[in-house]
């Protein structure tokens, strides 16, 4: 299979004018109360505002229940947020200049710091739903910040799998996984600005991929100066790739980092060897193919892309003119 048989993904214009955009430059007074700013020149470059249909929010506690049987539930206890990337209606991540992108890199480590010192918030989700096939809601550049209460499942069954490596072998798991495919090189897409991107093996989308820091790191909110730079360029580069190839295609991107791991009463050893065992990574999810029946009743995914023919293609791409 070629890039050209999933045929260019080029989204359609949304209908919603600028005029009319709640995240446009102007119309500040359309979102919720301000929670960060980036400046540039004297005006806004990056807003961060409460998500207006929030799917969480503050609540006094964290009420657990339970009806005495199986099932407990939690209230909604947490945080919803939206980083509005740029005052321009349509220019995408890989449209704006390294300098914008670094910019909203600094207001998400700036939300994820903020919202960790709240002990209640046991995980900051962050999250870029691109495309109304991938759930964006509105074609204004953005992303969405959840903070949680717990914990999720599949967060803490891949933190549970690189502590059970780290204590096996005494080394992270992740660092192996991506000195592997360096030597490999066959799934390597670009080694470059202390940071490596390959198409993960056995990929469960045409064109995933997965961005890893070069050196071990487990928290994404620790990045150095140097390292918010190397992010913003290898960033912008990843999707500037799979736009040139593939055209404005759907796509999630999801942030991979550490829990928050502020001690918890009862639980003094929780998450303690987190500096050591685990490495914050960027998973960028194209949707080019469809979740089907198949794929929830079983939990294996058809892709008729494989990963090695995907960063082949990806390689490929000419960025000099990008």
């Amino acid at each position: 299979m070629r890039p050209t048989d999933l045929g260019r993904r080029d989204l359609e214009p949304e209908e919603q004018a600028p005029a009319d955009c709640p995240f446009c430059a102007g119309n500040e007074s359309l979102t919720p109360p301000e929670l960060h700013r980036e400046w540039n020149e004297g005006s806004w470059a990056v807003r961060v505002v409460t998500n207006k249909y929030a799917a969480l929010r503050a609540y006094t506690e964290v009420d657990r229940r339970t009806n005495g049987g199986l099932f407990e539930r939690l209230n909604g206890h947490g945080a919803h947020e939206v980083v509005i990337e740029t005052p321009h209606h349509s220019k995408r991540m890989q449209d704006l200049p390294v300098e914008q992108v670094r910019r909203v890199i600094d207001a998400y480590i700036a939300r994820l710091v903020a919202l960790q010192k709240d002990p209640s918030h046991r995980y900051v989700q962050l999250f870029k739903n691109h495309g109304k096939e991938a759930g964006a809601s509105l074609q204004h550049p953005h992303t969405q910040i959840v903070a949680t209460p717990i914990v999720p499942p599949e967060v803490r069954n891949a933190l549970n799998i690189a502590r059970a490596y780290y204590e096996r072998k005494k080394r992270c798991l992740y660092c192996d996984l991506m000195l592997a495919e360096i030597r490999s090189s066959e799934r390597l897409v670009e080694e470059d600005d202390g940071y490596v991107v390959w198409a993960p093996y056995a990929s469960r989308f045409p064109f995933e991929l997965v961005l890893c820091p070069r050196a071990h790191s487990h928290d994404f909110t620790q990045l150095d100066d140097d390292q918010r730079w190397g992010l913003a360029r290898m960033l912008r580069r990843t999707l500037m790739r799979l736009t040139l190839l593939l055209g404005d295609i759907p796509y999630n991107l999801v942030l991979e980092t550490s829990p928050n791991a502020s001690p918890r009463a009862g639980k003094p050893e929780y998450w303690k060897t987190l500096p050591e065992d685990y490495h914050w990574r960027i998973a960028i999810l194209p949707r080019l193919t469809r979740v089907a029946g198949f794929e929830w009743g079983t939990g294996l995914h058809i892709n008729p892309m494989p990963p090695e023919k995907a960063a082949g293609y990806l390689r490929e791409v000419d960025l000099r003119d990008a």
